[in-house]
């Protein structure tokens, strides 16, 4: 049991700071919410009705390519966070460590090809 008091600390810990957090949030927080308050927040732009006819007529599309970008940057960052131990240990993992990253950097080559190919990485 010893062995495993200091994670069951640093587990109460994580646990009365995140109720305490949350408490002290609820105590000292505002207690008068306003219209502009309780709207999302879409990059500075307001809101607007949809059901509106003057709004519907001039309504577009959010465009999603930064969202998909950021996606991509993400996957692929991931990528590179996984081959950060493979090469601190090349020398000491052995034919499966080897055979196991070939595989991890097919896959990812593979959704990379995919990607490539359905235009995800067309910038204009």
């Amino acid at each position: 049991m010893n062995l495993y008091t200091p994670i069951l600390v640093l587990g109460a810990i994580a646990a009365v700071f995140a109720v305490g957090s949350v408490g002290i949030a609820l105590l000292i927080g505002p207690r008068r919410y306003n219209h502009a308050k309780l709207e999302a927040y879409e990059c500075g732009i307001e809101p607007m009705d949809p059901s509106d006819p003057a709004v519907a007529a001039t309504a577009q599309r959010f465009p999603i390519k930064y969202y998909l970008t950021a996606m991509l940057f993400i996957i692929f960052d991931i990528e590179i966070v996984f081959l950060y131990p493979w090469a601190v240990a090349f020398e000491s993992i052995g034919t499966f460590g080897v055979i196991a990253v070939a595989l991890f950097l097919f896959n990812v080559s593979v959704a990379y090809a995919y990607e490539w190919r359905r235009g995800g990485l067309v910038w204009d």
